[in-house]
């Protein structure tokens, strides 16, 4: 006879056959995951732990991104393949996320270009400032990293920034970059380099169309905020 369990009583697959994913927390999600624990943890409590590395308080499922391979194998009962499958699971949200960006993203638009990188840069601990490259028609040509900066500051070179467009035949720019404090409002340095690199363009003929600072959930359009009206 098949055993009744109390929904509360009840383990997180039997759970998640009976009621649906949503009724699950982020540390059963996780257990489902692992599917095992230790002899003396259970997968659900070690799902808790793994949330719980960096704040004991901590439930959030987003702590994932930040988490480290080492971090991970530090954890009792965690071995290479749990490790390993938690970081893809981490991959495989930034990439969903941007998939369904994508079919919105338009280059005229810096919403709609923020929510495209939003989930690959606003973990990250170290700036990186991207140079997105443009056709007439506001078309991606390419991408490519131009720095990847200290905690507080990342190193760009003008030069790199036309050679890169010179030669990909773009006729239209876009900088972006990440704080990563999550506080998305431009550095004096930030609108330093702006203007720097509006003006080299404007001579070149090539437009920095937009310059979009990258915090946590937030952005900043240097153009929307008035920065490359002056050309």
């Amino acid at each position: 006879m098949k055993k009744e369990f109390a929904y509360n009583d009840e383990m997180p697959y039997e759970r998640f056959i009976s009621h649906g994913p949503a009724s699950l927390t982020n540390a059963e999600l996780l257990a489902l995951i692992l599917r095992t624990g230790t002899e003396s943890v259970s997968a659900t409590a070690l799902g808790q732990e793994i949330l719980s590395i960096r704040d004991k308080d901590n439930t959030a499922l987003s702590v994932l991104y930040d988490l480290r391979l080492d971090e991970l194998l530090s954890v009792r009962g965690i071995g290479q393949v749990k490790a390993v499958k938690l970081l893809c699971l981490a991959e495989v949200s930034k990439r969903m996320s941007a998939e369904k960006a994508k079919h919105r993203l338009s280059f005229r638009d810096p919403a709609t270009v923020a929510d495209y990188y939003m989930e690959r840069l606003r973990h990250e601990k170290k700036e990186i400032c991207l140079l997105l490259l443009l056709d007439q028609r506001l078309s991606l040509l390419g991408e490519t990293v131009l720095s990847q900066g200290t905690v507080n500051t990342a190193l760009l070179s003008a030069r790199e920034v036309f050679v890169n467009a010179l030669s990909m035949q773009a006729v239209n720019i876009m900088l972006l970059h990440n704080h990563p404090s999550g506080d998305p409002e431009p550095s004096g340095e930030d609108i330093e380099i702006t203007d720097k690199i509006l003006k080299a363009g404007h001579l070149l003929g090539i437009e920095l169309i937009d310059h979009l600072v990258i915090g946590d959930g937030e952005y900043r359009s240097l153009r929307q905020c008035g920065y490359l009206d002056h050309l």
